[in-house]
This record gives C-alpha cells, sequence and structure tokens, in this order.
C-alpha cells in the first residue's frame, strides 16, 4: 500500500511508452480507446487463469505482451512497418530487465545463503520450522531471525507496490485520457512555476536545436517547414518540429492555469508536447550527436513532460487499495506454490531470508532506473537458488510449469490483445 502512494510514476510511463507515440495521442479517440480496453481485457484474463491454477506468472510480463500485441496489430491494420509500430528501444530495455533480473535472483540470493552458512554454520537459522519444532519444540524463528524475516518480507511487499503499482497507475491515466480527455491530457493542478518550466523547456529545446542546425537541419527540415504545418491527430514528424514549437509557445503564451485553457487546446498542447519529446528521443540517438548534447536533450525531456507524466492523489490511492486487497484475497494459491512447491525440502529460516532480501534489493534497484520488473519471477528464481545452494533439489514438475508460464506469457498475451484489437478495429471501422 505505502509503496505505490511513495513510488512515483516513473515505472508507470516506462509502461505507457512502450505504445508508439501515434498510439498515445489518439488514445481520446474510438480507436484509442478500443487499444487501451484490448490490452486491458487481455491482461486480466491472462492474469486470473494463471491465478486460477496457481501458476505464478509475472503481471509485468502480461502487461507488457498486451502493449506490444495493440501496437503490433495497429501497425498491421494501418500498413506502417512493424518495426514502427512499438517503442522496440524501450522494448529491448524493459525486456532485459524483465529477462535478467530472476537470472541475478538465483544467483545472488544463492550466494547470500552460502554466506550465512559459511559465517554461522551452527546456527539456528539453518534449520526449517518443521525441525524446530521437533527438535527445539518451539513454533516460532529465533527472535533476531524472525525481525529479519519480517523486514524483509515487509521490503518486499513495499517495493513490490511501488513497481507493479505504477504499472496499473500507468493503465488508469490511459482510460482516464482516452474517457475524460478535457479533465487528463494535461495535470490541471499544475501550478505557474510548474507551466512556466515547461514553456522555457520549449523555448530551450528550439535554441538546441538552432546551435546543432549543422547536424539536425536536415533531420528536422529547420527553415524548410511551413508556419501551419502542424503534426495531426494520427501521427508525428520530425519534420515539422519548428512550427509545432511555435505552436506550442503560442498555446501556452500568458497561461499560468491550465484551467484557463479550452477543452480542445489541452488535447493539442499535449499531443505537440507528445510529438516533440518522440522527435526529441529520436534526435538523441542520432550518432553525430555529442554525449554532452545527449544529456542536455535528456533533461529538457524531462522537463517537456512534467505536466502530461503525472497522476491524481485519488488514481495512486485506488490502485494502492486495490493492490493491497487483492493481495489479502489471493495470496495463498502463489504463496503455496513459491514457499513449500518449488524445493524437495522444508524451506530454511536462512533460506527466506535469502530470497527476500534479494528480491527486495533488486526490485528497488530497477525502481531507481524506473524499469519494470516481475516481483514473482525475482522471489520464485531466489527460492529456488537457495534450495540448489543448499543442495535441498528442486521439484520438476512446479519449476517447469513456472518456466512454461514465464515462457508462454508474452507471445499468450501478444497474440490476445493483438486479435482483441483487431476485432475492435473491425467493429469501429
Amino acid at each position: 500500500f505505502l509503496g505505490v502512494l511513495l513510488g512515483g510514476v516513473g515505472v508507470a510511463y516506462a509502461i505507457v511508452h512502450l505504445l508508439p507515440v501515434e498510439l498515445l495521442i489518439n488514445v481520446n479517440t474510438g480507436h484509442g480507446l478500443a487499444m487501451v480496453f484490448s490490452l486491458l481485457a487481455a491482461a486480466i484474463t491472462w492474469n486470473l487463469g494463471t491465478w486460477y491454477f496457481g501458476i505464478p506468472a509475472s503481471s509485468s510480463h502480461t502487461l507488457i505482451g498486451s502493449i506490444l500485441g495493440v501496437g503490433l496489430a495497429n501497425a498491421l491494420i494501418n500498413g506502417i512497418p512493424l518495426a514502427d509500430g512499438v517503442n522496440w528501444q524501450k522494448a529491448i530495455d524493459i525486456g532485459a530487465s524483465l529477462v535478467f533480473s530472476p537470472l541475478a535472483g538465483f544467483i545472488v540470493a544463492g550466494l547470500v545463503l552460502i554466506g550465512l552458512k559459511w559465517w554461522r554454520p551452527q546456527s539456528k537459522m539453518h534449520k526449517t520450522p518443521d525441525q524446530r519444532r521437533k527438535l527445539d519444540d518451539k513454533k516460532h524463528p529465533p527472535f533476531w531471525n524472525r525481525l529479519v524475516l519480517v523486514i524483509s518480507a515487509m521490503a518486499v511487499s513495499f517495493v513490490h507496490g511501488s513497481n507493479d503499482g505504477q504499472k496499473g497507475i500507468g493503465l488508469i491515466m490511459l482510460v482516464l485520457i482516452g474517457i475524460v480527455p478535457s479533465q487528463f491530457v494535461l495535470d490541471l493542478t499544475s501550478t505557474t512555476y510548474q507551466i512556466e518550466r515547461t514553456r522555457d523547456a520549449t523555448l530551450h529545446l528550439s535554441q538546441f536545436y538552432q546551435r546543432n542546425s549543422s547536424t539536425l537541419g536536415e533531420y528536422l527540415a529547420m527553415g524548410k517547414a511551413e508556419k501551419g504545418d502542424l503534426p495531426s491527430s494520427s501521427a508525428c514528424n520530425p519534420k515539422q518540429t519548428e512550427p509545432t514549437i511555435d505552436a506550442l509557445l503560442d498555446r501556452l503564451k500568458g497561461v499560468s492555469d491550465y484551467h484557463a485553457l479550452p477543452s480542445e487546446s489541452r488535447i493539442e498542447v499535449r499531443r505537440y508536447l507528445l510529438c516533440l519529446d518522440d522527435t526529441a528521443r529520436k534526435v538523441g540517438k542520432l550518432p553525430d550527436l555529442g554525449a554532452r548534447e545527449k544529456s542536455d536533450l535528456e533533461k529538457l525531456r524531462k522537463d517537456l513532460t512534467a505536466t502530461t507524466e503525472y497522476a491524481p492523489f485519488w488514481v495512486i490511492l485506488a490502485v494502492a487499495l486495490a493492490l493491497g486487497i487483492g493481495t489479502m484475497v489471493g495470496w495463498k494459491r502463489v504463496v503455496l506454490t513459491i514457499g513449500e512447491k518449488i524445493g524437495k525440502q522444508g524451506m530454511t529460516y536462512a533460506q527466506g531470508m535469502s530470497a527476500q532480501i534479494t528480491t527486495a534489493c533488486a526490485i528497488g534497484l530497477a525502481n531507481v532506473f524506473s524499469l519494470p520488473v516481475s516481483t514473482t519471477h525475482i522471489l520464485s528464481s531466489g527460492v529456488a537458488g537457495t534450495m540448489v545452494a543448499n543442495k535441498s533439489g528442486l521439484q520438476g514438475g512446479t519449476v517447469r510449469t513456472i518456466l512454461l508460464a514465464w515462457v508462454l506469457t508474452l507471445p499468450a498475451t501478444v497474440a490476445l490483445s493483438a486479435a482483441l484489437f483487431w476485432l475492435a478495429s473491425k467493429a469501429l471501422s
């Protein structure tokens, strides 16, 4: 609960920006709403199915697969190259974090357990709860072990909320922008300073492009674009950058409160900001641009999106409550699988501590870099790593089921969301 409230929105918009900017600027249309509800339906269907069968599948893999599915389907439907159907650079970054974090969890948790066994080989923390009951006639773990288990479990819960909760926040914001665009395309609570910051970032972006015109002039068609040549409601074009900057500065001139902007102007401002941010992202990848210029560009991008990448407090609170209540209601199936069905023998207190500490650190690190990761896979991999390090053995059936869910989740949700989006698009056309 607290993890969601205090986690920010970095991961939320990392997920959202998997979608191509053309879909994001159209989210308030029928086509955009079909996209949002298709990916939601696919993600919910797969998550409920795996939960029902007690399979610890990853909601992160599920959500990312659903987003990739609608992005690819949109590209096929509209004749767009598949390379442009999804923000592939963002997808690769997120995919790498999802693949390598469980491997890191497996290795690090095993090493932590080996370290604990080397440090205190005769400690009671290396007993299972059953062994402690039989040998010591005590129900609870030793005090210090119990304290570490409780604190590390709280840490896992906190970082899990801050990472997984943000995914829900990002989706809800897409839905709200689609249904009530005038109220949510921009942060209407933005202060005069925040609006000035956005306006200044736009002006500085123009100056940045002018300074680097010898490198970027051709790519941005500097000095060639017509004044009224603005991004349409369906696409962004780097060659329209100069008129887009002029139009945005004109829209924000004298504005100190977004409430003063008419509804249509708010939608236009968001479209201009998203297109400028997308162009800046592409410019940052050009090989001729120096490292310092790329760093300056990243700072400008953060200021540009300061009033579009946000979430109202009530959305964050709703997601925190949903995640907390959902965990309290549905925890048992997955917990039993992770706690009792991965290893052939019971888990010792030291194994529990090793897996939980590793998971909390891994997810906390991912949060720092705004990368979505799978709590389920890191924790289950951590438990498996401690079982191997402890020479307890693994239950082949459970491990195969988890690996199968891991491998199948992405293609299954890609196919499901793509099919739903295709059907919805046909119904709307």
